[in-house]
């Protein structure tokens, strides 16, 4: 028979007990001393219960040997209030854990009370109340980039159109979340409006050319300044000038005349090298021509003042000896002057005859004598004309055969 089958008395077997059956007189089924049954999760409960109240202040359940519970009764009262107060207790250490928050390095933490700006809170380790407290963590350190691209008419009522782009972080949390709505549109918006405003102030041509650096200059303190009257938290760091262009539809018209200013410009450039070494030559020549001037000059006067000393000093020995001095200066002079002719002339004494002696041929045949078929006269003609003037110097006679052939010797 099995152990729980029924009619079996008290006879059945408790397979969580130690053998021995059920013993009258037991609270619910409850065996004393070894014949304890499995864990009861609802008696559990309720000693923890019981325990919670004594802590509370309260009366725990009494237990003694003839001392078993009623249907609805017990050894003291239930305080109705432990619950709540652990489920409070509870709540109030998860709403405790959960205030905790940690800020990092690149950011900054702004922390608004029941919806009112309160403070803004450092990177690190911080608490603040939870639900009353609400903290937005801002990004201060990322770069961050806005860009523009419209057309726009210049101040020479053309139209251009212009790429800009522009870097910014955030340098006030604060401001970034409370003053303005959308403080990255109203950045959007200011940019445009400074574009425009400093494009409309500028002619085609400087913004196509050299006008781009000056005007991106010209935006970043013109935003720089929107940014601060609005107070919007945002600072600038670059605005650049990506590019700027004419209309699709000239854009031919325009890349031909910048190819004709260009070609200008290379004319201008070849002229301009072409007059500096012009002008480097005349400045050389004029200054090879002043040198020569100089060293002419230095010369003419170093021989008028050498001319000048000689002839003082001349004068003084012509004051002392008159005659003979004026025999030098004719001996002299005369010497020059033959010395500068080719032909030497010879007095024959009383004849009327003169010997002119070809003394140009006379060099030229004793360079040439060892020349065949030379126009110049050989050594042995010399040798004859030379016996010839001597004999005829020696004799004294007149002897005009001779006189014509030395003549024809010429």
């Amino acid at each position: 028979m099995a152990w729980n089958e029924p009619g079996g008395g008290n006879n059945q077997q408790d397979p969580w007990g130690g053998g021995g059956g059920r013993r009258p007189g037991g609270n619910g089924g409850n065996n004393g001393g070894g014949n304890q049954g499995p864990p009861d999760l609802d008696e559990a409960l309720k000693k923890f219960q019981d325990k919670i109240n004594r802590l509370l202040g309260g009366r725990g359940k009494r237990s003694g040997s003839g001392g078993g519970d009623s249907a609805g009764g017990g050894g003291g009262k239930r305080n109705p209030f432990v619950l709540p107060i652990l489920v409070l207790i509870v709540a109030a250490v998860i709403w405790a854990g959960s205030g905790f928050h940690l800020i990092d390095q690149s950011e900054r933490g702004v922390v608004f009370r029941l919806g009112k700006y309160t403070d803004t809170l450092n990177p690190g380790l911080h608490w603040n109340p939870p639900i009353i407290d609400r903290v937005d963590n801002v990004n201060v350190t990322s770069i961050r980039s806005a860009t523009q691209t419209d057309s726009m008419l210049t101040s020479d009522e053309n139209i251009v159109r212009v790429s800009v782009s522009t870097q910014y972080v955030v340098s006030d949390a604060h401001a970034f979340l409370v003053n303005v709505n959308e403080p990255e549109m109203t950045l959007q918006n200011a940019m445009d409006s400074a574009l425009r405003q400093e494009v409309g102030n500028m002619h085609l041509q400087e913004i196509l050319t050299t006008g781009r650096d000056r005007l991106g200059q010209r935006i970043f303190d013109r935003l720089t300044a929107y940014m601060d009257a609005y107070g919007t938290g945002l600072r600038l760091q670059t605005v650049n000038v990506e590019s700027t262009a004419p209309p699709d539809q000239v854009q031919n018209a325009f890349d031909d005349v910048i190819r004709a200013r260009e070609e200008r410009q290379r004319s201008i450039n070849q002229a301009n090298a072409y007059s500096q070494a012009v002008v480097l030559e005349a400045k050389g020549q004029k200054q090879r021509l002043v040198e020569e001037a100089n060293g002419y000059k230095a010369a003419i006067v170093s021989d008028a003042t050498g001319q000048t000393n000689r002839f003082n000093s001349l004068l003084g020995e012509y004051r002392q000896a008159p005659d003979v001095t004026r025999q030098r200066l004719y001996l002299e002079t005369i010497s020059q002057v033959l010395s500068n002719t080719p032909k030497a002339l010879v007095d024959l004494g009383d004849s009327n005859a003169v010997t002119v002696l070809p003394l140009n041929q006379m060099q030229a045949g004793g360079n040439a004598s060892g020349k065949s078929g030379s126009s110049s006269m050989s050594m042995q003609q010399l040798e004859q004309i030379s016996r010839q003037v001597v004999d005829h110097m020696n004799s004294g006679s007149q002897q005009p055969t001779r006189s014509s052939s030395l003549r024809e010797g010429r």
